[in-house]
Order: structure tokens, then C-alpha cells, then sequence
């Protein structure tokens, strides 16, 4: 878009287990906000005009929040729940400043998998692709092939919903339409804070 903006910055701790009956979408929040508050110190320290958006993805197959599996065995019998079902997959979105949460929204999506054979989710799984995704998948990576049908934002199940991000920098006003030529093909954006 144009933006310029800082690198990714990890995030400095881990990332918080769900609580027991901890609703999903309170904990996609949750998780992201944990997120932008890990880098908060680091960040405003150089720039304290700077805001930190954090986003955590999760997936959910039958009320159950699916986390990053971390080996092929466990990526594998993710694949296995989801294949031949439809799964929700919600990302939490925080946009903060220093002081405070200027926004923090949820975004779902609902992905339906096909019955892929055994085979196919082994070689998939033992590719690595799927071992620090949520779900055990990269729907912008070769897990695509798994994928049958999604509704709901495509880029919010690859882990960062831009349609409503972009919607709400423009609400805060932190980034502002920047063309001056109404005859340019492609919008850019400046950031002011």
C-alpha cells in the first residue's frame, strides 16, 4: 500500500494459552493484544508518535481452538480433524499506542477442506510448511490444495484481515488516501500520526 512502517517485531514472550471455556474470539484478542504489548517498550522507546498493530490467528473446529502443531506427527492429525469439514478461523487485531487500545477487532472466516486422502496430508505435513501455522495449514502456501471453499476474507485466514485493518487505520486516521492523480492505477497511503 505504500506504507512505510518498522520490521515485523516477534513478539517478546510466548503466546497465552486459552482459557477453560475462554470464548475464541476473546482469545484471538487477547493473544494479539499480549502480542503489541510485548514490543511496546522496545518500539516507543525510540518513537513515542508510533502505534503497534498485533494480530494472533486461530482456528476452530467444533468449538475447539487448533494451535500450531510444532511437529509433523501433530500437524498430521490436525489435517485429519479437518479434512471433509468446515472450521472457523478468527484473527484478533489490535492497533495501540503507547497509552492505549485504539481498536481492537475480530475478524471470521469459515474454511471448508476437502476429504484429502491420507497420503496427501502426510506429505503435506512432513513438507514443514504447516508446523508454526494455526490449523496446520498456509492457505498462501501449498496448503491451498486442501482448501475448497472459504467465506469470509481470504487475507484474514492467512493471518491478517487488510480490508478491515485498512478500515479501521482510515477510522483512526492514522493513514490518509494519498493521490494526486485521479487517473493513477494504484492507491497510496500516507501515515500521520
Amino acid at each position: 500500500m505504500g506504507l512505510d512502517f518498522c520490521p515485523v517485531a516477534p513478539p517478546g514472550k510466548a503466546e497465552p494459552a486459552p482459557l477453560p471455556g475462554e470464548d475464541p474470539a476473546a482469545y484471538a484478542l487477547r493473544a494479539a493484544e499480549a502480542k503489541a504489548c510485548s514490543v511496546l517498550p522496545d518500539l516507543f522507546r525510540s518513537d513515542s508518535s508510533s502505534v503497534v498493530i498485533a494480530a494472533d490467528t486461530i482456528v476452530v473446529l467444533e468449538g475447539r481452538i487448533l494451535g500450531k502443531p510444532g511437529n509433523p506427527d501433530r500437524a498430521y492429525a490436525m489435517l485429519r480433524s479437518l479434512a471433509g469439514k468446515t472450521h472457523d478461523v478468527i484473527t484478533g487485531c489490535v492497533i495501540r499506542s503507547p497509552a492505549s487500545v485504539l481498536r481492537a477487532f475480530s475478524v471470521q472466516s469459515r474454511v471448508s477442506m476437502w476429504d484429502a486422502p491420507p497420503d496427501l496430508l502426510h506429505a503435506y505435513a512432513n513438507s514443514g510448511e504447516p508446523l508454526d501455522k494455526a490449523g496446520a495449514y498456509a492457505v498462501q502456501g501449498s496448503g491451498s490444495v486442501l482448501v475448497s471453499r472459504i467465506e469470509g476474507s481470504w487475507s484474514n485466514v492467512v493471518g491478517l484481515p487488510l480490508a478491515e485493518l485498512v478500515e479501521a487505520l482510515l477510522c483512526l486516521n492514522i493513514i490518509t488516501p494519498n493521490c494526486t492523480d485521479t487517473a493513477q492505477a494504484t492507491a497510496a497511503f500516507a501515515v500521520t500520526l
